[in-house]
């Protein structure tokens, strides 16, 4: 007869995913997405051009329009982009003081994760995945690991 195991009960009550290939959703979340992300490359001092590659590669005219009137629609890939970036500035907010927290994306940082980069140098090169790497490092930092 095999084992049967029995698991403590847990309190922990997952929030529910969002389908964000529903373009319902997408229209719910992607003005606060980009006011969010403007609000967040202003904190951290994000040059335009660099900010305009964390979107994905937006052209200028398109990041200084999107700017002026965030209410848009985004494609799955720039939300999903804003949601890690958002996330990366929530764990650093948790972790460190708010000065060392809109600073840590521009300081040197000798995690081998990082090759010799800072962090944001680390995303503007790594992309989408970069991105989740560091929003990885940052939560498995924020629980203890």
């Amino acid at each position: 007869m095999p084992a049967v195991f029995a698991y403590p009960q847990s309190q922990f009550e997952p929030t529910a995913l969002i389908d964000l290939n529903s373009k319902v959703e997408r229209e719910r979340l992607s003005a606060s997405a980009l006011r969010g992300f403007f609000k967040l490359a202003q904190t951290w001092k994000i040059k335009d051009d660099d900010a305009r590659e964390l979107l994905g590669g937006l052209s200028s005219s398109s990041f200084y329009e999107w700017r002026k009137k965030p209410d848009r629609v985004l494609e799955v890939d720039r939300i999903t982009r804003i949601s890690f970036l958002i996330g990366i500035y929530k764990a650093l907010h948790i972790i460190y003081g708010d000065t060392l927290a809109d600073q840590w994306v521009s300081l040197p940082n000798q995690n081998g994760i990082f090759l010799g980069q800072t962090p944001l140098q680390f995303m503007l090169s790594g992309g989408l995945l970069a991105m989740h790497t560091v929003r990885n490092l940052l939560d498995a930092r924020r629980g203890g690991l």
